[in-house]
């Protein structure tokens, strides 16, 4: 097969582990968001919140598990190179998850007057996992490297990427919920919108100027005419999301999905501003896409395997979020 060449494996596999990240973000991103802005003030809010991500937030760490795997078997040498840099904030990412995995369980096996306990950790764990990712972006946008201006610029890139997925989780409730917790939902949204705003345009002020191939891509014509449309689009949809969210709730619950499709719009348009930003480069300013990528005949072989798995992991995905559509009903355990 003349097409399956080392560069265009390559890129394949670039894009393949670019698209698993884009959707754990997106679909992680809001059963993460809810466990943010967990409504500890009532209990039964809490439990609507937590039963409307139940059916999904297993499946959708599974685009995680996804995306390192390909990151490991098609690009070792970046794997190697990223984890090392991100050991730390990779491993309290993982403790946030556990964390959110035992209390997801616990909370409803202990006394009741115990369950707010396993709610907090709930809430702390998807703090601990949200602002570890946030933390890994920034140092990765400032090249790996561990100085004083990285640090803080990926500390407020973890605050903000928290308020992203604060903002997405919210946007998910205002679809999948009704009455004061569906308005309590649409607050939250705007509060998180106006953060994940502050961050992006950060980000995108900062990102030219510790990377010097960024400011090429965005400012060399013609095709910087081109890739303008996206920031244009990303700040369109946030203009957009304000509006709709000053007039949510609406009766019969129209436009409820509306902010939440807004938000896959907002993610979107940024994924792909820092993969054109980065590009052809995985580790930044060290190694190019093609040369950490593994040898032709591995690529080739896994290639074949990613052809069966990749569908398969969206098909039980869209599986089960056909079964479980509509509102969000009481929590219930088996």
């Amino acid at each position: 097969m003349s097409y399956l060449t080392a560069e265009n494996l390559a890129l394949v596999f670039a894009a393949l582990t670019a698209l698993a990240v884009l959707l754990y973000a997106i679909l992680d991103g809001y059963d993460l968001g809810v466990g943010i802005t967990l409504p500890m003030q009532n209990e039964a809010w809490r439990d609507t919140a937590i039963a409307s991500i139940g059916p999904f937030w297993d499946a959708n760490e599974t685009w995680l598990v996804l995306a390192v795997g390909l990151l490991l078997v098609a690009f070792p040498v970046a794997h190697s190179a990223i984890l090392h840099a991100l050991y730390l904030p990779a491993t309290l990412l993982l403790i946030g998850l556990i964390l959110r995995g035992v209390a997801f369980d616990f909370r409803a096996k202990v006394k009741p007057k115990r369950k707010i306990r396993w709610d907090w950790t709930f809430k702390f764990g998807s703090l601990l996992a949200t602002f570890s990712q946030g933390f890994m972006l920034g140092i990765y946008v400032m090249g790996l490297e561990y100085t004083p201006g990285s640090l803080i610029f990926a500390s407020f890139s973890g605050l903000c990427v928290t308020a992203a997925y604060a903002m997405i989780g919210n946007a998910w409730l205002i679809g999948k919920t009704t009455g004061d917790l569906q308005r309590h939902a649409v607050r939250q949204c705007k509060s998180a919108g106006v953060f994940t705003l502050a961050g992006i345009l950060a980000v995108s002020a900062i990102n030219p100027l510790v990377n010097a191939n960024v400011y090429q891509v965005w400012t060399e014509p013609p095709l910087a005419y081109l890739f303008a449309a996206i920031p244009l689009l990303c700040f369109a949809m946030f203009a957009l999301g304000y509006l709709a969210l000053r007039r949510l709730p609406l009766p019969d619950d129209r436009g409820a999905w509306l902010p939440f499709f807004i938000c896959k719009v907002i993610f979107v348009s940024s994924f792909a501003g820092l993969a054109l930003s980065f590009y052809p480069f995985v580790v930044p300013n060290q190694l190019t896409l093609y040369e950490a990528a593994s040898s032709k005949e591995s690529l080739t072989i896994i290639f074949f395997g990613a052809i069966v798995v990749i569908p398969i992991i969206a098909a039980y995905t869209a599986v089960a979020y056909y079964a479980f559509r509509g509102k969000a009903d009481g929590l219930k355990y088996y």
